[in-house]
């Protein structure tokens, strides 16, 4: 008989452990709920350039001269060349100050005319790369190319793609290694319109109106109303000149800062001083390059 109750508290108390364990278990799932949401919530912030109406008009030019006129797959392709250089941080940290930059790209590239028919196509590929982070695929991180059918004796040239009559390469060392900063990728990089002409210099983290009007004090209607009764009551006073006139408060506006301002390179970070375009003297004919890369 005691053996029998000895045997049954023992099972009592298998069955209590068991259930105390699952207890245990249970309460410790939700615990690891909030860690997870954490991890969720961390992204990485987005580099914002700002970008002009003028810009947006410097981009179309370089992908319509730049390209021989040609489609939207020349047009793309260099206006990918012209972000690569705007976010690799060796170039101006403006659209019109990277394709203005002297001998860099076409003669004439800012005050040609543009033919009427080719703006519809051109503002649809600006308008691709500037709201939607739109790039051609195949041209990668290269930030330079020349006149398809050309070759040059430099053994740093990597050629990635060919569009719109242009041959697309980066400049690479022995090694295979980038020998400019390499451009942002373009999930990592945000374009912020901002109206006017100004210049603006790339802005991390918060965005810098072009003004900020400081609201004035309205005037006293009351004082109004006695100064108004005053001159009605005495005529000849309307032409006293006044002694020690009250100067009238301006306008305030924030001040905006100046493109000589902008974010210097950490110390020892490499910047590659832009050259020219290949001198033309000893130029030779070179094979086709494939449209996919090579």
């Amino acid at each position: 008989m005691r053996a029998e109750i000895s045997f049954g508290k023992s099972l009592i108390g298998i069955l209590f452990a068991g259930l105390a364990a699952t207890g245990c278990t249970t309460t410790s799932q939700p615990a690891a709920t909030p860690a997870k949401t954490k991890t969720k919530q961390a992204q990485a912030a987005k580099v914002t350039f700002n970008y002009t109406a003028k810009d947006r008009d410097c981009l179309k030019r370089a992908m319509y001269f730049e390209s021989q006129h040609s489609d939207e797959d020349g047009y793309m392709a260099v206006g990918t060349v012209v972000m690569n250089r705007l976010t690799s941080g060796a170039y101006p940290p403006s659209i019109c100050g990277v394709v203005a930059q002297e001998k860099q790209f076409a003669p004439g590239v800012m005050t040609r005319e543009v033919k009427p028919q080719a703006e519809p196509e051109l503002a649809t590929a600006a308008d691709a790369i500037l709201l939607k982070g739109a790039r051609h695929p195949a041209v990668k991180d290269a930030m330079f190319f020349h006149t398809d059918g050309l070759k040059f004796p430099y053994g740093n040239m990597h050629y990635v793609t060919v569009a719109g009559g242009n041959a697309f390469y980066e400049k690479r060392d022995s090694n295979g290694m980038l020998q400019t900063p390499p451009p942002l990728p373009s999930y990592e990089v945000a374009m912020n319109y901002v109206p006017g002409e100004s210049m603006l210099p790339p802005q991390f983290e918060a965005l810098i109106p072009s003004a900020v009007p400081v609201p004035l004090p309205s005037p006293d209607p009351m004082a109004t109303a006695s100064t108004m009764s005053a001159v009605n009551m005495a005529p000849t006073a309307r032409m006293a000149p006044i002694a020690n006139p009250i100067p009238m408060p301006m306008p305030i506006t924030a001040p905006v800062t100046s493109p000589a301002t902008a974010i210097e390179p950490e110390p020892g970070m490499p910047i590659a001083i832009p050259t020219p375009r290949p001198a033309y003297d000893s130029v030779m004919l070179r094979g086709a390059i494939s449209a996919n890369g090579g």
